[in-house]
């Protein structure tokens, strides 16, 4: 007789969203049995498997995948993931089912169990990054611009302030677009 975890039913779709935003590679790190592991890995669509990992092993992993790619995101549940979760670049913690420790090492936590939640949240984070750098752009170009403007009197101290202002309305109404996007990648 032989038990194995299943693959939960969102993995796949989850992984293929992540994969077509550019995330690779997608690492699976479990302390379940190799052969589980590959055949669990295989069919969500995993670039890489690392099986049979106690917590010690998950972060040696994290380290290695670090220096290799600067950067990585981690998602777990359990209390064996709460190391791993605390050293990569963001740790995320799947919410309903995750342990408390998991839920505070992490840097985010999904407060459902919805692994399509990860791509969205990409997704959502680089658009929130362009949109910050749009607002950056205005906000310092405005400045840039009214300073020597106001100082050689090509305009006067009320205007600047006008344009000023103006400027401000404009990057809040630019931010306000984050609370209408919706991830127009994902599938239906």
């Amino acid at each position: 007789i032989a038990l194995s975890d299943r693959e939960r039913p969102d993995a796949r779709a989850a992984i293929a969203r992540l994969q077509s935003l550019g995330v690779r590679p997608v690492v699976m790190l479990t302390g379940d049995r190799t052969a589980v592991a590959k055949a669990i890995g295989a069919s969500v669509g995993v670039d890489e498997i690392r099986a049979e990992l106690l917590p010690e092993d998950k972060i040696a992993a994290v380290r290695e995948l670090l220096q290799k790619h600067h950067a990585i995101a981690m998602v777990g549940d359990g209390v064996n993931d709460a190391p791993a979760l605390a050293m990569a670049t963001v740790g995320v913690a799947m919410g309903r089912g995750g342990t408390d420790v998991a839920l505070e090492a992490a840097d985010v936590a999904l407060m459902a169990d919805d692994l399509g939640r990860i791509p969205f949240a990409v997704a959502l984070a680089r658009f929130a990054r362009g949109v910050i750098r749009q607002n950056v752009f205005v906000s310092m170009g405005m400045v840039l611009l009214l300073i020597p403007l106001t100082l050689s009197g090509v305009v006067n101290t009320t205007l600047a302030v006008i344009m000023h202002e103006g400027s401000t309305v404009a990057v809040v109404l630019n931010g306000l677009r984050l609370l209408a996007w919706r991830d127009r990648g994902a599938p239906r």
